[in-house]
């Protein structure tokens, strides 16, 4: 268990138990300003806790950015929102070295990859060798620029925006790309009182606007996200995460199954799932629960099936389908 020091200042124990509660908390307050649905922010909030990048897909209007800051805003960490555009160079995002003539050296200017939460809103508005620039920083935690490696903030996010790739202007993401994200999921349009509730925000323009407070600090996001190393995974699920991922790779409609990498990140979502559930041990259900949003973009389809009307998801539920679940008896305290 790990000390840390939320917001309000008493001293608490980072437990399985409590990463539920803080997790609900995050998660009503961003609710209390985003109108969208709070089976998104569990997905979101999994990646977060499993060390991960998430990527939101939705056409434009749908509250992507407003998310993406107000979570950051919950979790009280430093937030840099980074358009990405046609003409966006790779230093525009990572920073560059300026010449100081006082100094008489080259100084680094850092970019605006250097937050602890950095939204790439539009990130397929750029061409690849921009969308690039984020693949050290994702994996490593670090970027390197004219052979100098400079530490990125800790905790690190990126929380990425794309436009669905039909609409005009859009670069399709590179493989390597998405299989830097850990989960992939889309806000969709409100339901009709959430619609009703946005006209009536607008309406009464007198009325101060939904805000997000801090419910924690960068210290107590460092704990959280320890908390999924505390939980326990059976030989059993293990086994069945591994058959799911190596089905994806047997599936004819897929021409690039998931990668070894994406066991891990199916694994550690799995794990991350539990801890928002203040469960200390993974049953099935988190891994059915996480399976589409962690697995569906890292597919690679042939082109025949993409022609067709069958869609990455698609093959997901049909593999979830065909391997058999484990029957698991909760493990003793």
């Amino acid at each position: 268990m790990t000390k840390f020091m939320p917001v309000g200042g008493e001293t608490a124990v980072m437990s399985v138990s409590r990463s539920e509660t803080i997790a609900d908390r995050v998660i009503d307050e961003v609710l209390g300003a985003v109108v969208a649905d709070r089976r998104l922010m569990e997905t979101i909030m999994t990646g977060v806790l499993a060390r991960g990048h998430v990527l939101l897909e939705d056409v434009p209007g749908t509250g992507k950015t407003l998310t993406a800051r107000s979570l950051a805003t919950a979790l009280g960490l430093e937030f840099n929102r980074l358009q990405f555009t046609p003409d966006l160079l790779p230093a525009d995002v990572t920073g560059s070295y300026v010449f100081d003539e006082n100094a008489g050296s080259f100084e680094f200017n850092e970019g605006p990859i250097f937050a602890n939460v950095v939204l790439a809103d539009e990130i397929n508005r750029s061409p690849p060798k921009t969308q690039a620039a984020l693949l050290e920083a994702m994996e490593e935690g670090q970027v390197t620029v004219d052979g100098t490696t400079h530490e990125l903030p800790e905790p690190f996010l990126v929380i990425a925006t794309q436009n669905p790739v039909e609409q005009e202007g859009t670069f399709e993401l590179p493989e390597a790309q998405r299989d830097r994200f850990t989960v992939k999921t889309s806000i969709g349009y409100p339901d009709a009182a959430g619609e009703r509730e946005l006209i009536d925000r607008r309406a009464d323009r007198t009325a101060q606007a939904p805000t997000v407070e801090p419910v924690i600090d960068a210290e107590a996001v460092r704990a959280l996200r320890q908390i999924p190393e505390q939980v326990t995974v059976e030989d059993e699920l293990r086994d069945y995460v591994v058959a799911v991922c190596r089905e994806t790779r047997a599936d004819r409609r897929v021409d690039v199954g998931v990668s070894p990498r994406g066991v891990q990140r199916l694994f550690e979502a799995a794990r991350a799932r539990a801890a928002i559930a203040g469960r200390e041990y993974v049953v099935p259900d988190d891994v059915l629960a996480v399976a589409e949003p962690v697995l569906a973009h890292r597919l690679v389809l042939t082109a025949e099936t993409s022609v067709r009307d069958t869609t990455r998801r698609d093959v997901v539920r049909d593999v979830l389908d065909r391997v058999e679940v484990p029957a698991m008896t909760p493990p003793e305290s």
